[in-house]
């Protein structure tokens, strides 16, 4: 890969499953993650997390959140009116999101480690525009901006072609070393996806067949360079990353280079 890529976007996703943050730098925690993504978690009485692999009402929740992430304001689809709450007291929206999934929930926090789907590949995900850009000419129907939300990925490259991040992974057992600004990284593989991405991003309806095509259509595209012994299905878009701790107190900026 030759082309010079660099970092465009940051997205930091507060409470796990609900809507995204912009940020134009962002600090690494001791813990291996982007500040203050996904360190909420909603959970049921039995600790298992409520998201949008199991159940489709999340897709039905709005969510923006004040510049320091004490607070957050929640919005039912259909309503005009947001709900404001505390993050440092949870009492009142555990009441409001127990309301509204109909069974009872409690917001979790983890500050330094957050809630990672992937316990051993636990930093930021990473894509490129070009990609969504490609996997958006392939349903017509959907903007950019739905792409982007379906797939909810933590940075964003650009510089480069489609698929350019296909080249922050190595072989199966390899983590590929690559840097963005001044913080580290290892590259583990690409990322497997759930039925989230197959709905849309407000309504929870699904495109259909979309899995379908989306696998048919990205080994057809994928690079020849790129490691497709790491594709044991096609339904793998974007990288699962891990920073060690030694990275911690580092900042990623937007337009940070990527060396690899």
């Amino acid at each position: 890969m030759s082309d010079l890529l660099y970092l465009k976007r940051i997205e930091i996703f507060p409470i796990k499953s609900l809507d995204g943050v912009i940020r134009t730098e962002c600090s690494i925690t001791s813990g291996g993650i982007l500040e203050n993504d996904r360190i909420f978690a909603i959970t049921d009485q039995e600790g298992k997390v409520v998201n949008g692999k199991r159940t489709e009402r999340v897709h039905q929740l709005r969510s923006t959140f004040s510049t320091d992430i004490d607070e957050v304001r929640l919005l039912e689809a259909g309503q005009t009116t947001p709900q404001q709450f505390s993050l440092k007291d949870t009492s009142l929206v555990n009441r409001w999101l127990s309301d509204f999934f109909g069974f009872q929930v409690t917001l979790k926090r983890e500050p330094e480690k957050g809630f990672p789907d992937d316990l051993i590949a636990f930093g930021p995900t990473i894509t490129s525009e070009p990609s969504l850009r490609a996997v958006r000419e392939w349903y017509p129907e959907l903007t950019l901006e739905s792409v982007r939300r379906r797939f909810r990925t933590n940075l964003e490259l650009d510089g480069g072609m489609a698929f350019c991040e296909d080249s922050l992974y190595g072989a199966p057992g390899e983590l590929k070393p690559f840097q963005i600004g001044h913080v580290k990284f290892s590259g583990h593989n690409p990322c497997q996806r759930c039925v989230v991405p197959t709905r849309d991003p407000d309504q929870g309806t699904p495109v259909s067949e979309f899995q379908k095509k989306f696998m048919q259509l990205r080994k057809e595209n994928l690079p020849a360079w790129a490691n497709a012994t790491r594709f044991n299905h096609f339904y793998r878009f974007a990288v699962n990353t891990s920073i060690a701790a030694s990275e911690s107190g580092k900042k990623l900026r937007a337009g940070d280079l990527v060396k690899i």
